[in-house]
């Protein structure tokens, strides 16, 4: 029981952090947000799909993300998603500076 558990909570976080593809955007967008939306999106239609075959499951899969264990997990993530996107926006600023004044000649 407690390995089938580990094992959902595994699948969750797996499929909550990937799949970028589902709103794909421009790299160069400056929402922060759009990030941490990706996840709970695939968590939510997951959640969803699930609901309709298995209540019972679902249900689990609802108490097992609202666990203090998941909550604290989520807000890791979220923070760090967090500093991630200011370090790769200062990296974009530095190579368009790069660009235009070795490049470009500006």
């Amino acid at each position: 029981m407690l390995q089938s558990r580990a094992l959902v909570i595994a699948l969750i976080l797996l499929l909550s952090t990937t799949l970028p593809e589902v709103q794909s955007k421009s790299i160069f967008d400056k929402d922060r947000r759009d990030l941490l939306a990706i996840p709970e999106a695939v968590a939510s239609y997951f959640y969803e799909a699930v609901n309709k075959v298995y209540p019972k499951v679902s249900q689990f899969f609802l108490d097992t993300v609202q666990s203090p264990t998941v909550i604290a997990a989520r807000q890791r993530f979220a923070k760090e998603a967090s500093k991630v996107s200011i370090m790769f926006e200062q990296l974009i600023e530095k190579i368009k500076n790069l660009w235009y004044t070795r490049v470009l000649g500006y």
